[in-house]
């Protein structure tokens, strides 16, 4: 499974490497958000990466719908399917921030980088297959 994996990924490495760079990026933002947002404005990890996530979710939507999937179609029925997606992988970080910073007291960083890289080949094939997906007869449709 995990070798059927990869060559998914390497028959779509082009759009990965895009889709990475967004990711990478998206990283750099999230990190240092939650950075300033602990350091400077004193909030617990928790918090912090509640309102680091709202920042983090618009940028990411709107730079892999334009430059790692190219998705044409329906930006409100893609914003749904992302923000279902966004919905599962926020309440995962927000329990992943609990259980190993909050109770193990790993460092708040360390935990976000992990559960970041946790997220990244799972997320890119349910963007292309779900979120960005555009339908054959849409397509047809739309290109009229």
């Amino acid at each position: 499974m995990i070798a059927k994996y990869l060559n998914y990924l390497w028959m779509h490495r082009g759009q990965f490497i895009r889709y990475f760079g967004v990711g990478f990026s998206g990283t750099i933002l999230d990190i240092f958000s939650l950075w300033v947002l602990k350091e400077f404005f004193g909030l617990i990890p928790v918090v912090a990466v509640i309102f680091n996530q709202i920042l983090v979710l618009l940028y990411v939507f709107l730079l892999n719908k334009k430059l790692s999937f190219k998705a044409r179609g329906q930006t409100h029925e893609q914003i749904v399917k992302f923000l279902i997606l966004a919905g599962a992988n926020y309440i995962f970080a927000i329990c992943w921030m609990w259980v190993f910073n909050h109770w193990l007291e790993f460092n708040y960083l360390l935990v976000r980088l992990v559960n970041i890289a946790l997220s990244i080949a799972r997320n890119f094939f349910l963007y292309k297959e779900w979120v960005y997906k555009v339908a054959s007869n849409k397509l047809k449709v739309e290109s009229l």
